[in-house]
């Protein structure tokens, strides 16, 4: 018996062809799939794969393992498993199918030392009901606005849950459910050196879905999001200031940076596509924070189809807070004893620099998590089409709140031999996360308040 995975494929790429002046939402009758025998409620194929490896998904980590408090840091529910195998240099070949260029081309930048630790498959995500009936609506409803720019008539949750577009899948990742609230968060991102030494720039984050704020009379407003530095020194007071929108051909993002230098707020028109990342020391371009980002205007789109890739999964190894980063941040990549990697199907996307478009990435081709719709993967090439930044999103699932989300970023530049780690968070004291923030209003989000939260 053939797997829905392969029975899909024809269907994909056929779309494909005509994809470039179809907007339209799927029908009723597609829609009546989602959470039924084929498709869970999220869009994935419920079964299991033909040999077993990947699961039948069957609802998800809904609750916290036992021992777990709320507020306290979570606890790894799959402690006591070890690797199946492990991937290396010297036996990745018998494992190409399932593996991307960019994981192949690490193993032949770092023969000796980078490795993937494979582990059993956990189809861990789950979401709230709200979630799975606010994508059933979507699925009749949304559509792309022409181009590509945006989506319309949509609600919280993704928007095409049985994609025809490259570009939907893209947009399925951006608009995905991280719960409809206002969120604080403090993490690191770390700018690791070819010797492996790095200094940490720690930040503090507040993320407000526009459902959450009073005040807020602008329909197209996806999100808000403030980030302010609060070390190394030399960066100490620095804030970002985001205003993120739903259809971005009507309104492109708005962004505004305080320099306590310059002790002034100034817009940031240089926050989107390949401008450079916040403290990143140009290891990363603004459009690649949450894997990717912002308007895919400059890209042409191509949905290639599913495939079974060992992805970073259920990574709750690089939230233990008994680790320093010293632990992890390696010369030339992470601690592969730190890694966890599974087996999943994932949607591949091809986007391809369009003619006469700039940016500093030539092609990027996404590896999209079925079940979350998170980016698990990205293969970066530069303009003359070698592979240059391989890009790896390790995911957990926050079981105290039914969210699946990154508990780290890391892209490793594969030509300069150094790489930039986003999200570590071992070393902090106290809740990382902080859910349901209450009283939150616009004017919490405004250029004045930037100014308020320099230093």
């Amino acid at each position: 018996m053939r797997t829905p995975s392969k029975l899909f494929l024809p269907a994909i790429i056929s779309s494909c062809i005509a994809a470039s002046t179809a907007y339209a939402a799927v029908s009723a009758e597609e829609a009546a799939k989602l959470g039924g025998p084929e498709l869970t409620p999220m869009g994935a194929e419920r079964a299991g794969n033909a040999d077993g490896s990947i699961p039948e998904w069957t609802g998800g980590m809904m609750k916290p393992p036992a021992g777990y408090k709320a507020g306290d840091r979570m606890i790894d529910p799959f402690a006591d498993e070890k690797p199946l195998f492990t991937i290396t240099a010297q036996n990745h070949q018998q494992y190409a199918d399932n593996l991307t260029a960019g994981q192949i081309a690490t193993f032949k930048r770092y023969p000796k030392t980078f490795k993937l630790p494979v582990y059993p498959t956990h189809r861990t995500a789950g979401y709230p009901d709200k979630v799975y009936e606010a994508t059933k609506k979507n699925a009749t409803n949304t559509q792309l606005v022409e181009g590509g720019f945006g989506v319309t008539n949509w609600s919280s949750s993704v928007p095409f849950p049985i994609p025809k577009q490259g570009v939907e899948v893209f947009w399925n990742h951006v608009t995905r459910y991280r719960c409809d609230c206002s969120v604080e968060r403090e993490y690191t991102q770390t700018p690791v050196q070819t010797n492996g030494g790095f200094v940490p720039v720690w930040f503090a984050e507040k993320l407000s879905f526009a459902s959450s704020l009073s005040g807020n009379d602008n329909p197209n407003l996806l999100f808000t999001f403030m980030q302010t530095i609060k070390a190394p020194a030399r960066l100490e007071g620095d804030v970002l200031l985001v205003h993120e929108y739903i259809d971005q051909k009507k309104e492109p993002r708005n962004a505004w940076v305080y320099n306590p230098g310059q002790r002034r707020v100034r817009r940031a028109p240089e926050v989107a596509y390949d401008g450079p990342g916040t403290g990143s020391d140009n290891m990363r371009t603004a459009d690649d924070l949450d894997m990717m980002n912002g308007a895919p205007d400059r890209y042409d789109w191509k949905l290639v189809g599913k495939k079974e890739i060992y992805i970073p999964y259920n990574a709750y190894k690089l939230k233990d807070g008994s680790l320093k980063y010293t632990d992890i941040l390696k010369a030339g990549h992470i601690n592969p004893e730190y890694a966890r990697y599974e087996k999943h199907r994932v949607w591949v996307v091809e986007a391809t620099l369009k003619e006469g478009a700039r940016h500093i990435y030539g092609k990027r081709t996404l590896y999209v998590d079925e079940d979350t719709w998170q980016i698990a993967i990205i293969d970066n090439y530069d303009g003359r089409g070698d592979m240059w930044r391989h890009h790896e999103g390790h995911s957990i699932v926050h079981y105290a709140k039914q969210v699946p989300w990154l508990a780290a970023e890391m892209q490793y530049d594969l030509v300069a031999g150094r790489y930039i780690a986003i999200g570590l968070d071992n070393e902090m004291k106290g809740p990382q996360y902080k859910w349901d923030i209450q009283g939150v209003s616009m004017r919490d989000y405004t250029p004045a308040a930037l100014r308020r939260a320099g230093k």
